[in-house]
């Protein structure tokens, strides 16, 4: 089937960021098809997106999937944070050869794990990625493979962003170590070492950087990295300070806050492999690691971006915390 140009399959759109991606696209007009293991064996048309039967570790359900068109969006991971070593790569690959062989783009959020200390504490598109996580290690590996099928008739782009926040933020360090979803946030638990700065990135924004970088394809290179300023908190207090000042206009009581329980984590870690996960990245709270987004700015003028008390109050409602 000839490619239309305005037709996307997203991949992870039950997830944080593949969601949201989903109803920008829908927002800006692209028909948007989206693989669900757990969908009808029909085609299901849901709040203007089409959903298909299919597993992303399935190269003929993408394949099909995928039929007629132009772009894909890469936005499936593992659920919480586990079985990277098995699954990562081989739903690249899948997405890899669907892509040559429709001559599409794929879109791909990207992460910070990419980089060691020798890039930080400022990241470029072109830093040098010398990861010291196995995690890292993996997306090294994905994105060299997605470099090398750019030279194969795919197009690539990558958006790099901070940790993400958002209404559906799904499996997140907002969610899971910050507060807790669907409970009142009667306290707030902060990993960030005392004066180290963080990054954070507002799943909205992001996915209006993506959108408007699709809409700008044919005039990028055929591999592209973005990397997204997001909200750039200093001193790592400024994510919680917004927190508690959303939950004191909504309850009139401000929660106090504390630090992460780290101990804890390595106690409960042997039992509970989402925690293991979690305590590989605790490199990343310890020492500021920052995006500049310059190559973005040259590209679009400007950075989507939501001030951080709005961004804060809609992530908060949206997780039924308020």
């Amino acid at each position: 089937m000839e490619s239309d140009e305005r037709t996307v399959l997203v991949l992870g759109a039950t997830g944080g960021i593949g969601g949201e991606a989903a109803l920008q696209l829908r927002n800006a007009g692209w028909a948007v098809r989206a693989l669900k293991r757990a969908a009808p064996k029909a085609m299901e048309d849901r709040d203007g997106i089409t959903w298909l039967r299919g597993d992303a570790m399935n190269q003929e359900d993408v394949m099909r999937a995928a039929d007629g068109c132009s772009v894909i969006v890469h936005a499936v991971n593992p659920p919480g944070y586990r079985d990277w070593q098995k699954l990562v790569l081989p739903m690249i690959d899948n997405t890899i050869a669907t892509a040559t062989a429709r001559r599409a783009t794929i879109m791909l959020p990207g992460t910070v794990y990419n980089f060691g200390p020798d890039a930080f504490p400022i990241l470029h598109e072109d830093s040098p990625q010398h990861p010291v996580t196995r995690k890292g290690a993996i997306r090294v590996q994905l994105e060299q493979r997605l470099e090398a099928a750019s030279l194969r008739g795919a197009r690539v782009i990558i958006v790099r962003a901070g940790d993400f926040f958002g209404p559906k933020a799904g499996n997140s360090w907002f969610t899971q170590g910050l507060v807790k979803p669907g409970r009142p946030v009667t306290s707030i638990a902060n990993p960030n070492r005392a004066g180290v700065g963080h990054q954070w990135g507002y799943l909205p924004d992001v996915a209006r950087t993506m959108v408007e970088l699709l809409a700008r394809r044919e005039l990028l290179k055929p591999f592209e990295r973005f990397h997204m300023a997001g909200h750039w908190d200093p001193t790592g207090l400024l994510m919680v300070q917004s927190i508690r000042r959303v939950v004191a206009r909504h309850t009139g009581k401000e929660p106090p806050i504390s630090g992460t329980p780290w101990w804890a984590l390595r106690v409960a870690a042997p039992v509970v492999p989402m925690l293991r996960e979690l305590l590989e990245m605790r490199y990343l709270w310890d020492q500021p690691v920052q995006m500049a987004n310059g190559r973005l700015l040259e590209v679009m003028g400007h950075e989507p971006h939501t001030p951080l008390d709005e961004a804060v109050e809609a992530s908060l409602l949206g997780m039924g915390c308020l």
